[in-house]
């Protein structure tokens, strides 16, 4: 059962906005960053489990201690507690303020960093970028980029070496759909769906529609560990190679766990448990959950589900 859900946003630092231009690799923008450190206050970034690990790397400590310390809904987001610039915007909890500011963990700075002020949008098998709202951000909070050499977005992005991150960034969409699939195999394929449950789907919408702390809390303590500090050994440099690696991880963790229940109470936890996890890697890759949510209720609905 393959499922695709349709716009999904790469991460992006702001809200999804029904506003956004697309630019072309060509195009000539003022790209050229004048380190006003806007862009690191009062923003959200997002963390995939592959760029947790990276961060928690840089900064010599376990995944988990960076997660506990540094992330927010259940590690999926960046903590923005650093003292707050002139605008009252607190700084990214990796930023360092002071008379030499910046990054502190530059080199290991998650996707949305290296692309911002763009985003990366993709329909089905295009990608493009985008800016968010009709004026180019960085003109309104570092003004005097104006004043700077302008510079094409393919070279803007090579500048930021975003293809290792991108590469992370689409193989955990791939694993999203996985775990999807897992819920809605969960749900058709066991019974569940035929025994005329009704109670699955009303699962499903609650876990969109609602706070990260209800997906955090279906998932429980192991399971979030297992989707998002998992214990990998191998590079962090080989982005695919490290998703491959959790991808099996999870899988094996499923058929040890979920393959052998048969009734109905167990199958219908099991599979709200995967669209817990497949809802929360999505809303870590930049996907708004609701809408996630509804693509798959309507899908389990087609092939015989009720609610």
């Amino acid at each position: 059962m393959s499922i695709f859900a349709a716009g999904l946003w790469a991460r992006y630092k702001r809200p999804m906005s029904t506003t956004f231009v697309h630019v072309a690799l060509d195009q000539q923008l003022p790209l050229t960053c004048s380190r006003g450190g806007t862009c690191c206050h009062g923003n959200r970034i997002g963390l995939n489990p592959w760029e947790l690990a990276r961060l928690a790397h840089a900064r010599g400590l376990t995944p988990a201690t960076f997660r506990e310390r540094f992330t927010s809904e259940g590690g999926i987001v960046l903590r923005f507690d650093g003292p707050a610039d002139d605008r009252g915007l607190p700084a990214c909890s990796q930023y360092l303020g002071g008379d030499d500011p910046g990054c502190t963990v530059h080199d290991a700075r998650p996707l949305v960093c290296r692309l911002y002020p763009l985003g990366r949008r993709q329909q089905g098998e295009r990608t493009g970028y985008i800016h968010l709202g009709s004026t180019f951000p960085c003109l309104s909070g570092c003004p005097a980029v104006a004043s700077l050499p302008k510079r094409t977005v393919a070279a803007y992005l090579e500048s930021q070496d975003v293809s290792a991150a991108e590469t992370a960034h689409d193989a955990y969409l791939e694993i999203m759909q996985h775990l999807a699939d897992a819920a809605l195999v969960l749900l058709l394929d066991s019974g569940l769906a035929k025994s005329g449950d009704r109670l699955t789907l009303r699962r499903w919408r609650e876990l969109g529609a609602g706070p990260a702390e209800l997906r955090v809390k279906t998932l429980g303590p192991t399971w979030l560990d297992r989707l998002m500090t998992p214990l990998i050994e191998g590079p962090l440099d080989e982005p695919a190679v490290f998703a491959a690696h959790h991808h099996e991880a999870l899988q094996a963790a499923a058929q040890d766990e979920l393959a052998s229940l048969a009734d109905i109470p167990s199958l219908r936890d099991a599979s709200s448990l995967m669209m817990a996890m497949a809802l929360h890697l999505g809303r870590a890759l930049g996907a708004e959950s609701a809408p996630l949510a509804a693509h798959w209720i309507a899908t389990a609905r087609a092939h015989g589900a009720r609610d």
